[in-house]
């Protein structure tokens, strides 16, 4: 894995070294922050207006990205290997600044389930939603546990349908009525 702090700290030096003294790449692509010579003013903005992954998506350098030799490999579901998606290169250093960022991202680290649906004036079966990102479902003894547990405080039928983020098409439906125990 990666050591937070020794990447927070290089990101650091850097926005120093580009504030001060920056190459033509700097320039490129931090036209705001070349040159102006008060690095600690841009860090104390950086610090109070980012966290982490705001922080990498907006301060992580090409420089940086070469330094520690990051790149982005693909792990799509359907696919047997992995594939090395973006190397720290011109055409990788942007996804690469995103895959980060968004590994640091809680949101988007986490499943997003919503109430879709309750039927108050009829059986009361609460329906549910997960929004599936990038084709990675829920694990199914955690899901069920977890219907086992909102039909307990419910009081009713439950129901979970597993739904493409992207095309809206259903994955798959399990409720409370399929599960033992």
């Amino acid at each position: 894995g990666i050591n937070p702090y020794a990447l927070g700290l290089d990101m650091m030096q850097d926005i120093q070294r580009i504030s001060t003294k920056p190459t033509a790449e700097d320039r490129d692509w931090f036209p705001d922050m070349a040159d102006q010579g008060n690095w600690r003013e841009v860090l104390l903005d950086a610090w109070a207006e980012h966290r982490d992954e705001s922080f990498i998506r907006q301060y992580l350098s090409p420089a940086l990205i070469r330094k520690w030799r990051f790149f982005v490999l693909g792990d799509a579901a359907d696919q047997p290997h992995c594939l090395v998606a973006s190397i720290h290169d011109e055409r990788g250093y942007a996804k690469i600044r995103a895959a980060l960022a968004n590994s640091y991202d809680l949101g988007a680290n986490r499943p997003d389930i919503q109430v879709v649906d309750v039927d108050l004036l009829g059986d009361r079966h609460l329906r549910l939603q997960h929004k599936v990102n990038d084709g990675i479902l829920l694990e199914d003894a955690s899901r069920d546990a977890t219907l086992r547990h909102i039909r307990r405080l419910w009081g009713y039928e439950v129901s979970l349908a597993a739904m493409d983020a992207e095309t809206g098409a259903t994955i798959h439906e399990r409720s409370t009525s399929q599960i033992a125990g």
